[in-house]
């Protein structure tokens, strides 16, 4: 089938500013033509610098292009640079040069950015699920960067997302019905699946259980193993943990048209979504999703623009790919075991290659776009669970960012430290040898920002609870996935805080849990302890069941206030944890708003300012003032 280039925008996705450093500046935009944009780069004029495209054909009209520039001098730090996109054939220029302006603030002809290594205004957010009712916290970011040339405010230095920013296994039932029309109109490769209903991927969308039943299409595995009589009552019971897998997608095409939907408006106008399709019991959910839809729909064009406007750095946690991943080693085993939920993984890490890991720094993975040009050929893909295995195996998802201060982005999901005594006992979030090398990273320096997708220093009382399920068995239950959850983990962590050469200056920036909070945190019993500032903010466009956060943060202060006798029982006991008060409160130390975080580091000071730029026009700072000591 050979698909029309009609109508298709020339830039489907993008273009996303991802890393920059001294010598390079790196682009990621996905196109329906396959010749990849010139780009010149340039302060007051425009020059053409040394550039190197790779390319990955994932579709007959779709090019995933990574675009790294080398500027024939290094960029100067504070200093405000313009990029400017161009196609060689005339027709794709001129349709290109037309859609480009819906990109540029006003008053601009170029796209832009500022070049910073001395960090002092950084911004951060992570879980952003489409359909949630909440609005879409990330539109603050465009507002941030239109300050600067309508208010002479300078913009943020970078933003960076700590995971879930896309929700693979949480998908609302008109962006799937969107999903497979992206597939069709882009003519995104097809996939044979093994252990299947189907033979192969594009049969999924005429499935009668395509809508809302996916859960009785995905693995299944009987109730004869250990583990699952330790889990489950039922007879059968799915070997994904996600509550909300009724739209689980399932091959990579899915998940690439999702990345799509989820960063561009470019092919929303084209999507028609009708309820009639969707079986006759799920047609209220249908619209009632469709409803919640339509705000997220309508501000893709100004988060598009701010992607294009500010360097982006990124690291997946667990919805990137499906809930609880490896969780437990038990989970592991069984997921792994089935080679349909095994290749579901797979794409799920194929397409954050692609779309997110990729962009961070791509030298990184030179050994992969080497093997990719072997799979994604102009006939669709090839060899793909060999490339899958691959990407298994590899080790080096997490990164270091030579700023100051420099940042250490953290994996937490590949390199677990798994339980050995028990197969349904959480994995600590980074073995033993993966701790090491972070610790070597940091040792020495004067400050740090650490970014690890899940806090450190969680609330107490919600680690108790965690604790209490995980003694019966029930760590899937309630997501037990925290720091303190696996002793060595724990032990490791706390004594990389308390080495005599830890950096003084510690600050980690987390999410994952759907609330914001932020810690300063102090050791125990010690003169010279560093200064650690723990500021989670979750989620861009999530949150937490309101009524429920309000008694968890209750009974957190009364079990768990400076004088409980609890606190000897936790791993945190030498640390002294206190938490910043929400502006205009006394008490209130969890903020259940979908917001981005604004982290303002002042040079001069060890002072750290830590505010919550909500959705809609609300900044919220959390104050930095005595408070209740955990």
């Amino acid at each position: 089938m050979v698909i029309s280039q009609e109508n298709l925008p020339t830039v489907i996705a993008g273009p996303l500013l991802r890393h920059v450093d001294e010598t390079s500046v790196t682009l990621w935009l996905i196109t329906s033509v396959k010749a990849a944009p010139t780009v010149s780069l340039g302060q007051q004029t425009l020059a053409l610098p040394a550039q190197q495209t790779s390319t990955i054909q994932v579709g007959q009209r779709a090019f995933i292009q990574l675009i790294q520039l080398t500027p024939s001098r290094p960029l100067v730090t504070d200093t405000l640079y313009y990029y400017a996109l161009t196609f060689d054939e005339a027709a794709v220029q001129q349709q290109w040069q037309q859609a480009r302006q819906d990109l540029l603030y006003d008053g601009q002809e170029h796209f832009s950015f500022r070049y910073q290594t001395q960090l002092s205004n950084v911004l951060h957010g992570s879980c952003r699920k489409p359909h949630h009712p909440v609005d879409d916290a990330l539109q603050r970011v465009d507002e941030c960067i239109a300050a600067e040339f309508s208010q002479q405010a300078k913009r943020p230095d970078m933003l960076i997302m700590s995971g879930d920013q896309v929700y693979t296994d949480d998908v609302a039932g008109p962006m799937l019905q969107a999903i497979q029309q992206v597939i069709a109109r882009l003519g995104l490769f097809d996939e044979p699946l093994s252990g299947a209903v189907v033979d192969y991927a594009s049969e999924l969308a005429g499935h009668e259980h395509n809508f809302y039943e996916r859960n009785q299409i995905l693995p299944q595995v009987d109730l004869n193993t250990p583990l699952s009589k330790l889990f489950f009552t039922a007879k059968r019971k799915p070997v994904f943990t996600s509550v909300n897998a009724h739209n689980h997608l399932i091959s990579l095409s899915e998940i690439i048209a999702m990345y799509i939907l989820v960063w561009s408006d470019a092919l929303w106008a084209g999507i028609s979504l009708d309820v009639s399709v969707v079986p006759q019991r799920y047609r209220a959910q249908f619209s009632e999703e469709q409803q919640a839809l339509r705000p997220f729909v309508a501000g893709l064009a100004t988060i598009r623009r701010a992607l294009a406007h500010l360097p982006v750095y990124m690291i997946f946690d667990d919805h990137d790919v499906t809930d609880d991943w490896n969780l437990t080693r038990g989970w592991e085993e069984e997921v792994y075991g089935h080679p349909l939920s095994r290749r579901m993984v797979g794409n799920a890490l194929v397409a954050y290659w692609l779309c997110q890991g990729w962009g961070n720094q791509p030298a990184k993975f030179a050994d992969i776009l080497s093997q990719a040009a072997t799979v994604f050929t102009s006939g669709g893909l090839q060899q793909q669970d060999a490339f899958i295995d691959t990407l298994f195996d590899f080790e080096q998802w997490h990164y270091t960012l030579h700023t100051s201060p420099p940042i250490c982005v953290l994996d937490t999901r590949t390199r677990r430290w798994r339980s050995e005594s028990s197969l349904n006992k959480p994995s600590g979030l980074m073995d033993w040898e993966a701790l090491c090398e972070f610790q070597q990273d940091i040792i020495g320096q004067q400050a740090v920002i650490v970014v690890s997708a899940a806090p450190i220093y969680g609330v107490k009382f919600i680690e108790a609870i965690q604790k209490v399920f995980t003694f019966f068995g029930k760590a899937l239950t309630v997501d037990a996935e925290n720091w303190m959850a696996h002793r060595g983990t724990a032990h490791v962590m706390l004594n990389i805080f308390r080495h005599y050469r830890t950096p003084p200056e510690f600050i980690i920036l987390s999410g994952d849990v759907h609330y914001s909070f932020v810690y300063d945190v102090r050791l125990r019993f010690r003169r010279n302890s560093p200064h650690i500032t723990q500021f989670t903010c979750s989620g861009l466009k999530n949150t937490f069941p309101d009524g429920l956060l309000t008694q968890l943060e209750r009974f957190n202060r009364y079990l768990y206030g400076p004088d409980s006798p609890l606190n000897i029982f936790t791993r945190r006991r030498n640390m002294s944890v206190t938490a910043r008060p929400v502006s205009k409160s006394d008490t209130d130390t969890l903020l259940n708003h979908s917001a981005v975080g604004q982290l303002i580091i002042d040079p001069q000071s060890d002072k750290v300012i830590c505010r919550a730029l909500c959705a809609g026009s609300e900044t919220i700072e959390f104050t930095a003032k005595q408070q209740d000591q955990q």
